[in-house]
């Protein structure tokens, strides 16, 4: 699914091409996607001007006079910017129709979410989906001694803590096991026995890890794309992650693969203790 450098990436993007932007028509297709679509959103988003675009975890926030659209790609979603015309195709389920072009929604899976948070309703971040979230790994307010006070008394393993997103935000799967290879450490050791030493490391190699997925455009291992449509390269740089039974970049151990509550993780048995 989109993580937060793919969601970062389609948020430069939209802002290149439709920030300062009057939504002319909002066109939906389908009555909901992972929650009802809001009602009246059409009617709503006619004639007002995008006036922020940011990212909060993974989340997308599209701020006009009115409100704020909250937008989630869920699993495999995308939003690309169209400057011609294209008929939709299955799973083109929204539409926003600006003066110079079209933003287009494809969610085959229908696990994202397109929400209204009326301004009247006082900022985004106090929606439910987002007031809880943890901190921004990319933002001045994360580091190591956050990160160890967050896993003091977390008997829970530490990749488990650092994709449940209470402490810190938008540490997705593939970068979680790419930043504990990074910092030495492995994904099934308690968050609880991490030192202060091991979490300041940690969190250099998350903030490192993430710009630098930024910088390859994110990870496309099926159907990512960004606004303009573009794939991803930083899995061509992944260390651990898909690699199971590769040699370690590092050690020339075998990288091996298990499931934590259901997710992938990959780690070198050598490399990382």
């Amino acid at each position: 699914m989109p993580e937060l450098p793919e969601v970062e990436v389609v948020a430069r993007g939209l802002r290149a091409c439709v920030l300062g932007r009057t939504v002319r028509s909002a066109v939906l297709r389908v009555p909901r996607l992972r929650w009802p679509l809001p009602e009246g959103l059409s009617e709503r988003l006619a004639g007002q001007r995008l006036d922020d675009i940011e990212r909060r975890g993974k989340y997308l926030l599209l701020h006009f006079g009115q409100g704020s659209l909250i937008v989630h790609l869920g699993m495999s979603g995308s939003l690309r910017f169209m400057t011609r015309w294209e008929a939709p195709r299955a799973h083109d389920h929204v539409d926003l129709c600006f003066e110079h072009g079209w933003l287009r929604l494809h969610d085959p899976r229908r696990f994202g979410a397109v929400l209204w948070h009326g301004s009247d309703l006082g900022p985004a971040g106090a929606h439910p989906l987002l007031a809880r979230l943890g901190v921004e790994p990319l933002g001045g307010g994360f580091d190591g001694a956050l990160l160890h006070r967050g896993t003091r008394g977390r008997r829970l393993a530490i990749k488990q803590l650092l994709l449940a997103g209470q402490v810190v935000v938008g540490v997705g799967n593939i970068y979680a096991s790419e930043s504990l290879f990074r910092a030495g450490i492995r994904p099934t050791t308690a968050a609880a026995r991490l030192s202060r030493r091991r979490c300041d490391r940690l969190a250099d190699e998350i903030r490192a890890t993430l710009a630098e997925a930024i910088d390859r455009g994110g990870t496309t291992l099926r159907d990512f794309s960004g606004a303009d449509g573009q794939s991803g390269y930083f899995q061509l740089d992944c260390f651990v992650y898909g690699r199971e039974g590769q040699p370690c970049r590092h050690c020339a151990t075998p990288v091996r693969m298990a499931h934590q509550q259901q997710r992938a993780t990959f780690w070198c048995p050598s490399c990382q203790t």
